[in-house]
Parts: structure tokens; sequence; C-alpha cells
């Protein structure tokens, strides 16, 4: 007579399989805890008999026992175990998954405004890995003083002070900031107490503090058209309804600025427009200054490469005519040692010095103080100084060999500019068609090239044509090989031109 066969469990726990390598209760019980919590195994639910369920799975009573145990704890079952075992009355229980589907809640049915906004609206991240010509936004870090560097850090590691271990200023390293200060009165002419000075992690996270603190949701934002599309989705993120306002010769147009009208704060690049290379006219200056104050509004002046100018002495930045506390200033040492540092600052009016470092210590308490601490020393000690002469100098002349190797007379392309200031030029296009094929082309030689295109915001009225154009790094590799992507360009476009491309 065949023996009798064993009962049906009361539910079907046969899909759950162990690893005989790996802890088996605990294996058991997270499966047994995850479908409670997907709803598979709903409330009420009558669990197997402990030794029932060991027979099922090839394991021994005891795993099972310990498993249910820490169910049991946890309150993801009840009732005594040998007398009844049942998933628990959770608060706020699933409903059941569908056969074979995982249940993860969509982005759409979870997510913020800002996640939204963050979904839809992609920025192409800065581009990675060593730098090719013409990449755009990168310094002559092959210049670094990477030794001096390497023997600051290490004095300082050699034995730094316990004061300096603990939870730091989340304003930053006093030594630091007080140098910033020096730095910036003695080469800027701004004059600023080191407590307005807030460490970032780079120009970005000060205009992300910015958007945060003085931006309530709703509020209008003024952002330079082409422009920084980094910064205007800082304060996108944080609510703020995005006003273009165009570029011409003179920098942004403060008669444009006017009849956007009312608007929280406006973001400029004043020093060396970003990316059409202009400079932000004195008499604009003063202009936007009034507005700001007329307005009871902000700027943010991100000064990001101010330290490369050509003729003459940096200019003055507008914090430095500022007499109302509307400026806030952006500076970065990413342009003048190398962008991994990501060491920044952030010069604010009196007022809003304490809640800006308020809100920093929230998001990180503080910055890394090894960077800042040898930051310090490499200021005090002189390098600092002798390294931006030497970035400066090397920039230019890295400037003059693509200004005089630049193919003439490219088709549907405009006369390189002037260039006075900064990291890059801008040169503009006829049409978007012809952006496209011109940097197409370059890509094929291995030949980076920007599109201004892409710096326009969504939506802008000004014509598609008229918002083409090439964004050219000239720093970021020595001459040698600024003079071979040339060559290559020159091939590549004769090439183009030939096959009636252009």
């Amino acid at each position: 007579m065949p023996a009798p066969s064993a009962p049906p469990l009361p539910v079907d726990l046969s899909g759950i399989r162990l690893d005989p390598q790996r802890g088996l209760a605990r294996q058991l019980y997270q499966a047994l805890r995850e479908r409670i919590l997907d709803g598979r195994l709903q409330r009420r639910t009558r669990l197997p008999a402990s030794r029932d369920l060991a027979n099922l799975l090839g394991v021994s009573r005891n795993t099972v026992i310990r498993a249910f145990d820490q169910l049991y704890a946890e309150g993801y079952i009840e009732g005594r175990i040998g007398a009844g075992t049942y998933v628990a009355e959770l608060s706020g229980a699933t409903r059941p998954a569908p056969a074979g589907a995982t249940q993860v809640p969509t982005i759409a049915a979870t997510q913020s405004a800002a996640l939204q906004l963050l979904q839809t609206h992609h920025l192409n991240p800065p581009l990675s890995g060593a730098p090719r010509a013409f990449r755009v936004g990168v310094p002559a870090f092959d210049l670094f003083p990477f030794e001096t560097w390497a023997r600051l850090s290490a004095r300082f590691w050699r034995k730094p002070s316990p004061a300096r271990l603990g939870y730091g200023d989340p304003a930053g390293d006093g030594q630091l900031r007080e140098l910033i200060a020096a730095y910036l009165r003695n080469s800027r002419g701004l004059h600023c107490d080191p407590a307005q000075i807030l460490v970032t992690c780079g120009s970005q996270q000060a205009i992300s503090l910015c958007a945060q603190l003085l931006i309530e949701p709703g509020d209008r934002v003024a952002v330079e058209n082409p422009g920084y599309r980094a910064a205007g989705h800082a304060f996108a993120v944080a609510g703020a309804q995005l006003a273009g306002i165009a570029v011409d010769g003179e920098g942004l147009d403060t008669t444009a600025l006017e009849r956007a009208g009312r608007c929280r704060l406006a973001y400029v690049t004043p020093s060396h427009q970003y990316p059409t290379g202009v400079t932000l006219s004195l008499a604009r200056r003063l202009e936007l200054l009034d507005w700001a104050e007329r307005h009871d509004s902000w700027i943010v002046e991100d000064d990001y490469d101010g330290e490369y100018r050509y003729s003459g002495t940096p200019l003055a930045p507008l914090a430095a005519l500022d007499r109302q506390g509307r400026v806030l200033y952006v500076g970065t040492f990413c342009k003048i040692a190398f962008p991994a540092l990501r060491l920044g600052y952030l010069v604010l009016p009196a007022a809003l010095a304490e809640p800006f470092a308020r809100r920093r210590a929230l998001d990180m308490r503080h910055s890394e103080i090894g960077s800042q601490a040898v930051m310090a020393e490499f200021i005090a000690a002189g390098h600092f100084q002798r390294h931006i002469r030497r970035m400066r100098s090397a920039a230019r002349s890295r400037r003059d060999v693509l200004l005089a190797g630049w193919p003439e007379s490219v088709p549907g392309c405009a006369p390189l500019p002037a260039v006075e200031a900064g990291l890059h030029l801008c040169v503009r296009v006829d049409s978007l068609i012809r952006e496209r094929e011109l940097i197409s082309a370059a890509a094929g030689v291995g030949v980076e090239i920007s599109a201004l295109s892409s710096y326009w915001l969504p939506g802008s009225s000004t014509p598609e044509d008229q918002r083409a154009g090439l964004v050219l790094g000239f720093a970021a590799v020595p001459e040698a090989q600024i003079a071979e992507a040339l060559l290559a360009l020159r091939r590549a476009w004769g090439d183009c031109l030939a096959t009636a491309c252009l």
C-alpha cells in the first residue's frame, strides 16, 4: 500500500531557493519578509508548520524556527510557533504583486517637482578622462606643481593639529578664509571680511546654496541666454521660473532685464560671459546694480575664470562695486588648480554669512580639512600666485596657437573673435545644420568642440539658426596637441567641403 501523501501546505512557498553556502536561516527570513511586504503573503495568512516547511526546503527544522523567531521578534508574524503561525496585521499592507513582477514605486508616483525636473530636463555632464583639444572648462592642469602639493600635504598629515581633526566650521577653515580675503583684496579690489567667506566644494555647490536659500518656489530668476545651463538648472530645481535674458557685445542686456519684469535674482558671468566670452561693460554693471537695488533683488556673480585676463589686470568684480549688499560672489580654485580638487568659495553679504553656513552644515557638515589646509599653505607660501602667473602665460600661449592655426574661410563660420580673457572662445556659425556638420566632422578625427546651441534655454524665442556656433576651450592641452588638432580639423573639414556636406 503506498504511503499517504503529505498534507498540502497552507501557502505555496515552493519558489524559495536557499544557497547552502550562505546563512540558511537568514536567507529564509529575508525571503519570507519580502513576501509579506510585497503582499504575496497577505495578512492573516497561516504559515506552514516548521517541520513541513523544513521538509519542503530541504533544511533542518531549527533553521526554520530561527527564521520564524526573527520574523516574530520584528512583528511580521504572530501566534505561538507550534500552535499556528500567521502573518501579522501590518499597517499600510501592500496589494499582491502581479505574478513575476517586482513592485517598485514609479518615479512619477514618488518624486517631488524637483525630481521630475531633473528627470525631464537632462544636462550633459562634463566630459571625463584625459582632456583633448578643444575641451571647454578645463585649465592647463598638466602644469600644476603636484610635487609641491604632495610635499605640503605630507607635511600636514604627518602631524595634524588635533583641533583640526574634529568637526570643523561649516563655513570653512579659518586660515584659508583669511587668505582668500587677502587674495581678493589684492587681486580683485574686493574688500571683504573672512567671516563673509564660505568655502564650498567648487562653484556649483555655491550656486546651489544660493538657489536653496534665496529662492522660493515660483520666484523668477534671470539668467543669461545663452548661458551656463547647470546654474539655471540649480535655480529651476529650487522651484524658480527661469527668465532668459539676451546677451550682446556688452554682456547681459539690462534693458531686456527691465522688460522681463520682477525677478528675485539674476545670475551673471560678467568678467567673461559663459559661453560667448564677452565682458559686461561698466555701464551695464552699474545698471545691473541699480536694477537689484530698485527691485530688492539679488545678483549671483560667477567669476569662474577671472584670473585669466591677457591685457591689463583682472577686472574688478561686480561685488567690488556693490554698496548695498546685493551681490553674492562665486569663486573657484578649480580653474587654477584642477577640476577634481572641488574647492571654491562664496563671498556673501554679511547678513547672509551665518544662514548660509548653517544650511551648508545640513548637507555635509564641513569640507574635508586636508585640501583646505594644503591650499591655505599653498597660498601662504607664495605658490598660488606664482602658479596663477604661469597658468595665465600658458593659456595665452595656447590661445595664440589656436588663433594662428585656425582654418581660414570655413564656409558658414564667422572669423574667430579677439580673445582677451578666459579659457575658451566662441565663434558663430550660420545655421544649426552647419554647426552639427562641423562638430561631427571634428569628432571624427578626435577633436572636441562644443555646440553653442546647447547653451540656450529650451523654448528660447531666438531663431534656431541664430543660436548656432562653436565653443572651443584652448587651455586644456599643450601647444603641440593644439597644432595637431588644427591639422586634423583642416583635413576633416576639407574632406567635408570636398564632398559638399558644407
